[in-house]
């Protein structure tokens, strides 16, 4: 297994947060929201932990007419982003924008029906707290549905994986997932850190070739 190599907590750079708007994450938000969908229901309320650009809330609104979807991210400069994109997808009244840190969420316990998160957690040194918030602001009851990219055991895979997903990017597009594959959670690390918080490390499971997702619902 490769050193994880951590990378900027906060993309909070503009060029940093256009570039990654620019990259084509169509194909993922899809298969991100049928495999929430295809979980369970998912209530009213959703809180969406690292939300970029407000791409998946915006997915998953167009799909599910019944939700609203808090939509939470540590970068104003990808907030701004998301004010575009929401905008344009005429859902200001279903997507509310919140500034914050997921880490220390200022939300009342038990306050969403579902708590979602993609790609958040590779930017994360210790993720355990997030994981803790994520459980803490979730209803009895209500649904987790997370997943992130998975760190590659060898170099060697993780430069083929490049080569799969991003060859036809930019150069910047492709370092930026060659550093959040660097930088990503292994499935063990993943499952012993909820086990730690009293969570079935079976809940944890590979969803493909370069992504784990946790999908539970709370007791």
């Amino acid at each position: 297994m490769i050193e994880r190599v951590l990378e900027p907590e906060v993309m909070d750079d503009s060029e940093e947060a256009d570039s990654y708007d620019r990259m084509d994450h169509s194909q993922v938000n899809r298969c991100f929201v049928d495999d929430l969908l295809a979980a369970g229901p998912l209530g009213r309320d959703v809180l969406d932990l690292g939300t970029g650009t407000a791409l998946i809330p915006i997915e998953l609104c167009q799909r599910q007419s019944e939700c609203r979807v808090m939509a939470s991210d540590a970068a104003v400069s990808m907030l701004d982003l998301a004010r575009y994109h929401i905008a344009v997808a005429s859902l200001e009244q279903r997507i509310q924008l919140h500034h914050g840190d997921s880490k220390a969420l200022g939300f009342d316990d038990a306050m969403f029906d579902t708590v979602m998160s993609n790609s958040l957690t590779h930017h994360i040194p210790e993720p355990k707290q997030v994981f803790a918030e994520m459980v803490r602001v979730c209803k009895p009851g209500g649904r987790l549905f997370v997943r992130d990219l998975c760190r590659p055991n060898s170099l060697a895979e993780l430069e083929a994986l490049v080569a799969t997903y991003a060859s036809h990017e930019s150069a910047s597009s492709q370092q930026l997932l060659r550093q959040s594959l660097h930088a990503a959670l292994s499935l063990d690390d993943v499952q012993k850190l909820l086990q730690q918080l009293g969570v079935a490390p079976e809940t944890v499971v590979m969803s493909s070739d370069r992504h784990w997702t946790w999908s539970m619902q709370k007791p």
